[in-house]
């Protein structure tokens, strides 16, 4: 956790071949975040990269690593500690030189922290770092006498100090790897999560929104079928009224047509809750079958209101004429003068009388008018 990210950026990362020591070898199907890490504690300087719960690349730099271009967008540096070369493959030629210009810095600010780090051993531990211009005081260069036993014992001091911090060094790499690897798997657990929760509460609130869209469309068709049932109800009795009983039984098995998709869309749309939703595609062609639903209702009530004006309209116009039929005897006689002249049985001569032509003409043309205003309406 001590450690801090620098410089990152993406890359396909590659390792060489260990048996054939040139072929290389795709570490990831897909390109990686290859990044620079600082630990303040420890002064040393990283390149780390995780795919998934595995780190690629844990390669800690050291003064003596060099970092070459091969092409315009590979690149490399070999690892004795890991005793391996990686290679990195950029997208562009740019990448490739600011990966390779931060290697540079790093690998000078490693060297800067490995002279500090080696001024201070001296100064706290002097006597564990003897240099090459000292010389050694005869009693300990001579052959048997005890000199040769402190040479012995100095000796095999500095090679188990070397031993434990080579062994120190390993095992807090192995912490820091795991740490890195523990934080990229809970980092993505999270964000699973994250996306887990959105995903079901999108899916509460549209199984809301459907169920009140239901609701609405039972009550708009309960009504519609009210409706339906008390204009069959009151042209039962009228001949004149067949056509347009036709046309409302039509309205009527569309409008069933029309609530069966509907009803089955709903069903669809609720087995598909507990799958995976597709994002804005779906969504949008889902509200746009639903405005044209609302369209066709809408235009199917303007078709069911024209209907019944026109029934009402038809059955004012009949019981307004019977009314004037009934109540005026003259108009009585005329019209049936009129029927006899009309029929087949009348003879060639039959002529209606000269009261009841005139206002039966007048009756015609009265249904004349009704008609061209009915057909322009």
């Amino acid at each position: 956790m001590g450690e801090q990210p620098i410089f990152s950026t993406r890359a396909h990362v590659f390792q060489i071949d260990p048996a054939t020591k040139r072929n290389w070898i795709p570490a990831s199907k897909h390109a990686l975040t290859v990044s620079y890490f600082y630990d303040a504690t420890r002064n040393v300087y990283r390149i780390i990269s995780v795919g998934g719960t595995k780190a690629i690349i844990n390669s800690t730099i050291t003064p003596n690593m060099t970092f070459t271009k091969t092409s315009q967008k590979f690149g490399q540096w070999a690892d004795s500690r890991a005793n391996t070369v990686y290679g990195l493959g950029f997208a562009s030629e740019q990448h490739l030189s600011q990966f390779a210009e931060k290697f540079q810095e790093v690998k000078e600010a490693a060297r800067l922290a490995r002279e500090k780090s080696q001024d201070k051993t001296e100064l706290t531990n002097p006597a564990l770092n003897i240099t090459s211009h000292q010389v050694l005081p005869s009693p300990i260069i001579s052959s048997n006498g005890p000199g040769e036993d402190k040479l012995f014992r100095s000796q095999s001091a500095d090679v188990e100090i070397t031993t434990e911090k080579e062994r120190l060094k390993k095992m807090l790499s192995e912490g820091s790897v795991s740490e890195v690897q523990w934080e990229a798997e809970f980092f993505s657990l999270q964000d699973n999560n994250n996306k887990l929760v959105a995903a079901l509460h999108e899916a509460n609130a549209n199984v809301d929104q459907w169920k009140k869209q239901l609701a609405a469309y039972q009550e708009e068709t309960e009504t519609l079928r009210q409706r339906v049932a008390e204009l069959e109800s009151q042209g039962a009795h009228d001949s004149s009224s067949e056509n347009n009983k036709e046309e409302l039984s039509q309205t009527l098995e569309e409008l069933e047509l029309l609530i069966k998709a509907k009803d089955e869309e709903i069903q669809m749309l609720k087995s598909q809750k507990c799958g995976r939703w597709e994002a804005e595609g779906e969504r949008e062609e889902t509200l746009q079958k639903l405005q044209e639903l609302e369209a066709r209702n809408a235009e199917l009530e303007r078709r069911l209101h024209l209907a019944e004006q026109t029934l009402a309209e038809t059955l004012a116009e009949r019981e307004k004429i019977q009314n004037e039929v009934t109540k005026d005897p003259v108009t009585l006689v005329a019209v049936r003068s009129f029927q006899r002249w009309q029929s087949p049985h009348c003879p060639e001569g039959c002529l209606p009388d000269q009261v009841s032509f005139p206002l039966f003409s007048h009756i015609l043309q009265r249904k004349k008018n009704r008609r061209s205003s009915l057909l322009l309406k």
